[in-house]
């Protein structure tokens, strides 16, 4: 029976705990799973006995299947077996399961019902149990903040040896992850947010495992190069994140007209504190013209608002279509720009001598009164969705809906061997 669910157990010199962790995972999903699985010892280049230890489950097991790899790295072993893989539901753990074994039905749930495309177990939730050092606990919290702080990554925890991923989605984004090591699950979780993919998490059970062989200042100092990596690759645009995006993310809720003017507003005041600041500093330091400062600081401000409201307001990640947005928010600047120099001439034939904060009210004055204007003009015409063709959530349940989870299978499955 082709296998609803492909657990790979990825494993390099683990001769002395292998067998226990395979016996101890088959005997909780012949318990638990109510559909065929399938184990998949992946074995990463051992030079001990592992190799023949997973051929002696294999012997002794029946839902169990062995690879075998010539080279190292946990991201290679993933890749090469979840693509060769005929089972609709793919996930993996680390041989010490570390991961309490409960969680796995969450896991997987929300990827058999369609609801999600990838799942991962999160020790930083906080309904989550973690029992591990300070130095662990300490690194793993900084790793999330570079992430969030360089990649703009919502998810909470990358690196929980516990995650699951369709079928589907895994052909569509394995192809561009490079890393063939432990930053192999960081690139995946970042690529899967920038298609709009949905990520669910779930809050585990956790212990270290004090044998563990993990380098951790190695493994940080190349997860950083992955995240500079990912970075520049994201801003060149060479990752057809929004190609894949078009064609199974999902459509993210907007917020109405009442949400997006609230988050407009607030940028704008942002931008607009921004914009009289460079004035004045442009006015006391560089410029001897009241106008030549209010061009420079109005062009300046306008490029940061409309980065901040594409992001912010109108919910826009990527390059895709970034220039067009920068010049258009750049061709409304021009009625702001009509404006506050329409007040400063105003200003000056009243007040030929107006100091430079009465020409900074002015200019604000005029700045606010362009505002409402431009949020109409960014709303309706720059940030207004294009639709796309996204395949629907019931199309994306289709590998599901195979011979393997159909009334007969399920009937006699309850076996759980693949």
């Amino acid at each position: 029976m082709t296998p609803v669910l492909d657990v790979v157990v990825p494993v390099h010199n683990e001769e002395a705990t292998l067998a226990a962790c395979v016996r101890r995972l088959n005997a909780h999903l012949t318990a638990t799973f109510p559909y065929p699985f399938r184990i998949t010892v992946a074995d990463n280049a051992s030079t001990d006995t592992t190799l023949a230890v997973a051929h002696h489950l294999l012997d002794e097991l029946p839902a169990v299947a062995v690879v075998h790899l010539d080279g190292k790295g946990r991201g290679r072993a993933l890749k090469q077996v979840w693509l060769a893989s005929d089972a609709p539901i793919l996930a993996y753990m680390d041989v010490d399961l570390s991961t309490d074994l409960d969680g796995l039905w969450p896991l997987v749930a929300p990827l058999m019902s369609g609801h999600s495309d990838l799942a991962i177990g999160s020790r930083l939730a906080r309904q989550a149990r973690v029992v591990r050092g300070t130095k662990r606990e300490a690194i793993s919290r900084w790793y999330n903040l570079v992430l969030r702080g360089a990649l703009g990554a919502r998810f909470s925890d990358a690196q929980c040896g516990f995650k699951a991923i369709r079928a589907d989605v895994a052909h569509e984004l394995l192809p561009l992850v490079e890393d063939p090591t432990w930053f192999f699950d960081t690139e995946l979780l970042v690529l899967a947010e920038r298609c709009n993919l949905r990520i669910h998490e779930v809050p585990v059970d956790w212990y270290d495992d004090p044998d563990s062989r993990v380098d951790i200042i190695r493994t940080a100092a190349d997860d950083l190069r992955g995240v500079i990596r990912m970075r520049r690759a994201l801003a060149s645009g060479s990752l057809p994140v929004a190609d894949i995006a078009r064609r199974i993310g999902r459509t993210r809720p907007t917020s109405g007209v009442g949400g997006q003017a609230i988050t407009f507003a607030l940028i704008g005041v942002l931008s607009w504190v921004l914009q009289l600041g460079l004035f004045a500093s442009l006015r006391h330091t560089v410029s001897s013209s009241a106008q030549v400062a209010n061009v420079v600081s109005l062009v300046l401000a306008t490029l940061a608002n409309t980065w901040a409201n594409r992001r912010w307001t109108f919910g826009i990640r990527g390059r895709s279509g970034w220039r067009r947005h920068q010049l258009s928010g750049l061709a409304i600047v021009g009625v702001t720009l009509a404006l506050t120099s329409g007040a400063l001439e105003l200003l000056r034939a009243i007040v030929p001598a107006a100091p430079t904060w009465l020409e900074t009210g002015a200019v604000g004055v005029a700045t606010a009164l362009a505002t409402a204007a431009k949020f109409g003009v960014m709303r309706g015409i720059v940030f207004r969705p294009r639709p796309a063709a996204a395949a629907p959530v019931s199309e994306k349940v289709d590998p599901f809906c195979s011979e393997a989870a159909s009334a007969d299978t399920l009937t006699g499955a309850q076996g759980g061997v693949a």
